[in-house]
């Protein structure tokens, strides 16, 4: 099984984000496009990302320098509890004001008070715990 963040995780990743309804359908209707960064805290870079083209994840691999629209962050333990048990909206308010999410780059706000991208972002989290994983 791929290591979290690896090239052939990140791969099926982005397989199973463009599969789930709840996601790539979803962010379809608003036309939503980035780049979003995932890695983990005091590193100086990302691990890896996935590009976006109108909800659909067109590139999926490791972080090689692209500019990012969202870089998300935590620590392993926290990584793999959130792909072990989902993250609600509760649990999301709280990752995010302790610190234990912390967003890089990107709007967290703008993103929260926006249901059609808040509840695509929290379904991301189950998504990454259908990925099997080292």
């Amino acid at each position: 099984m791929p290591a979290l963040f690896s090239q052939e995780w990140m791969s099926q990743f982005g397989g199973a984000w463009n599969a789930e309804p709840g996601l790539g359908p979803a962010l379809a209707k608003i036309n939503f496009n980035s780049v979003i960064g995932y890695g983990f805290d005091g590193e100086d870079a990302p691990r890896a990302y996935i590009r976006v083209v109108d909800g659909v994840v067109t590139e999926a691999g490791d972080y090689g320098g692209q500019e990012l629209s969202w870089d998300l962050r935590a620590s392993a333990a926290n990584w793999e509890k959130w792909c072990k048990k989902g993250l609600g909206m509760v649990g999301l308010g709280m990752a995010y004001t302790s610190r234990k999410l912390k967003f890089q780059v990107g709007d967290y706000g703008a993103m929260i008070k926006n249901p059609a991208m808040a509840g695509p972002f929290i379904k991301s989290f189950t998504v990454m715990g259908s990925i099997p994983r080292d």
